[in-house]
């Protein structure tokens, strides 16, 4: 699996999937979350408001993830995940995890093999930048290896993602992801 980062436009990605750092309504916001409901079109909304009707009615938990079809995005899929909102007082680095490793699960299970990330919480939910590198990096690289001392057993063992890439706003959070990558 090649995990890289990338300075751009998360909803112009050409992979199988994106993940959208979404709020727990799931139903669009600002941010990350605004512009790739724009981007998808109205179809986005509707197949949210479907969760919400059914499966998701409560709204999706912090360090969760759910899919829904891209509609008029490059990408087949988006993966909405709800990050933790260090504002909120929501600060365990374990459920910023496993934002991304239920994102790259859900990934998996609707057949994607490229996955697209933002830099989860670390815009308006006010995580620091290079601690979201860190820990999105250590996820996606524990998701490769398939154990280390902070995979938990009930994940399933990793399998079918050959790409991984942070795709991120700014120069600051590219530099951020790089130094973790490098490290």
């Amino acid at each position: 699996m090649r995990i890289e980062a990338v300075q751009g436009d998360i909803t112009t990605q050409d992979v199988d999937a994106i993940v959208n750092a979404a709020n727990s309504g799931l139903l669009g916001g600002g941010g990350v979350d605004g512009a790739i409901h724009r981007a998808a079109g109205p179809g986005l909304l509707e197949a949210c408001r479907e969760l919400r009707r059914t499966t998701h009615v409560d709204g999706l938990a912090v360090g969760d993830a759910v899919a829904t079809p891209g509609f008029d995005l490059p990408a087949r899929w988006v993966v909405h995940t709800v990050g933790p909102n260090w504002h909120a007082g929501e600060r365990s680095t374990a459920m910023l995890a496993s934002c991304f490793v239920r994102s790259l699960e859900v990934a998996v299970s609707v057949g994607a093999t490229s996955v697209a990330f933002p830099a989860v919480s670390a815009g308006v939910y006010g995580w620091d930048v290079d601690e979201v590198a860190r820990i999105a990096v250590a996820a996606a690289r524990a998701w490769q290896n398939g154990a280390d001392d902070s995979w938990e057993p009930e994940h399933p063992h990793p399998t079918g993602i050959e790409l991984v890439r942070f795709v991120l706003f700014s120069s600051d959070a590219l530099t951020a992801f790089e130094a973790a990558l490098d490290a």
